[in-house]
């Protein structure tokens, strides 16, 4: 019969993904995971394996805490146009929102990681693509329903949704101004003809 493991699992997780989200992959040393998350090393590579399978296993794990769930939770609340509008705005909240200005974890690995890491090459590429697909499923359901025009192409209006909220999250992180951000965003929303900020999308 396994030994019960003698820490909280989750609790642990958390405690990485706070290192990593405030300093980075690569600067948040082993030292700084056993000290954050009360382990020893053996334990922590026991439990989690090496750095780059926790720092996965974190990503995944703030994914599902705040890109998905608000996919989610959008799609299911709003109409297709409206949920567009509301997954920016809701961007911009939480960038204004933290005075730390960490920026989007995502983002920040996308900007950071190398080509000797494909693994998390490749889990930052799914995740966009995961966004992107957000992006053309409600623009589709929104040409669907007459809420948009229907001579854009959802593959592009997609790509163009993805870029432009990529650029506003990097930008974020050294001018977290509500003008600015609003600004970046506002003409690609009136140009598709998506709800503007401020309609009760957000």
């Amino acid at each position: 019969m396994p030994r019960p493991r003698k820490f909280n699992e989750q609790a642990a997780l958390t405690a990485a993904l706070n290192a990593f989200w405030a300093r980075g992959y690569q600067a948040t040393s082993t030292r700084d995971l056993t000290s954050v998350m009360g382990m020893t090393q053996p334990s922590l590579y026991n439990a989690f394996g090496d750095k780059r399978s926790l720092f996965l296993a974190a990503l995944d794990g703030y994914l599902d805490g705040t890109v998905r769930e608000r996919m989610a939770r959008l799609e299911a609340a709003l109409s297709p146009a409206a949920a567009i509008t509301a997954y920016f705005s809701e961007s911009i909240e939480r960038s204004l929102g933290d005075p730390l200005r960490r920026g989007c974890l995502l983002v920040n690995t996308a900007l950071e990681v190398t080509p000797d890491a494909p693994d998390v090459q490749q889990t930052v590429a799914s995740a966009f693509e995961e966004i992107r697909d957000f992006f053309r499923r409600q623009f589709t359901a929104a040409q669907q329903a007459g809420e948009v025009d229907a001579a854009f192409s959802a593959d592009e209006v997609s790509a163009q949704l993805l870029a432009v909220l990529l650029g506003m999250r990097v930008l974020a992180r050294a001018a977290p101004e509500r003008e600015l951000l609003e600004g970046g965003v506002r003409a690609t929303l009136a140009l598709l003809r998506l709800p503007p900020f401020g309609t009760g999308t957000g």
